[in-house]
């Protein structure tokens, strides 16, 4: 975890990552990961036209619906899926947030069977257990799906694979046999 000194950004910090939730009374959840971003500088803005629970960054293109795993066990199937599949058509770069403090058989479970229904989907499931852990999963996906960072891994992987290729043995021996065969 970085910590920074309190101030106006500068030029070379890390980008403000914007993104919008919508409030609804029940996700204390999302209000604990809404004070968390904006404790870290994020730019913090409300909608009503997305799904409750929703943390979109725009930056990058990311959208996340956070839902307590101990809400969903409570309301039907039925209306988890037609939750999920409302957020999916909106966002087509989605994460489904599943908090639990203790993920036991009975959240397993339901991931199980949230991603046998969404199998095939662009909907990814990951579980979390407290706020924190909620922002720090959301901010490191937004900062590596992020154009700037996309373009330095996409940099970074032509590098390293040049590189494999011209120190691999195998690449030298076959080297060897087309100039062996050319002379």
């Amino acid at each position: 975890m970085v910590f920074r000194k309190p101030g106006p950004p500068s030029f070379y910090q890390r980008p403000n990552w914007g993104w919008r939730r919508r409030r609804h009374p029940r996700d204390s959840e999302s209000h604990e990961v809404a004070a968390i971003l904006k404790n870290e500088n994020h730019k913090v803005r409300y909608s009503n036209s997305v799904e409750p629970g929703s943390i979109i960054f725009s930056l990058s293109g990311v959208a996340f619906l956070l839902l307590e795993t101990q809400d969903c066990l409570m309301i039907s199937e039925e209306t988890l899926w037609a939750k999920i599949e409302k957020f999916m058509k909106i966002h087509r770069n989605s994460f489904l947030a599943l908090s639990a403090a203790l993920h036991g058989p009975g959240e397993w479970k339901l991931m199980y069977r949230i991603q046998q229904r969404f199998l095939g989907d662009n909907l990814r499931i990951v579980p979390v257990h407290n706020p924190l852990d909620a922002v720090k999963l959301m901010t490191t996906i937004a900062k590596s799906t992020g154009k700037p960072y996309t373009d330095n891994i996409q940099y970074r992987m032509i590098m390293a694979k040049a590189q494999i290729i011209e120190q691999s043995p195998v690449w030298k021996t076959l080297q060897k046999i087309q100039l062996g065969c050319d002379s």
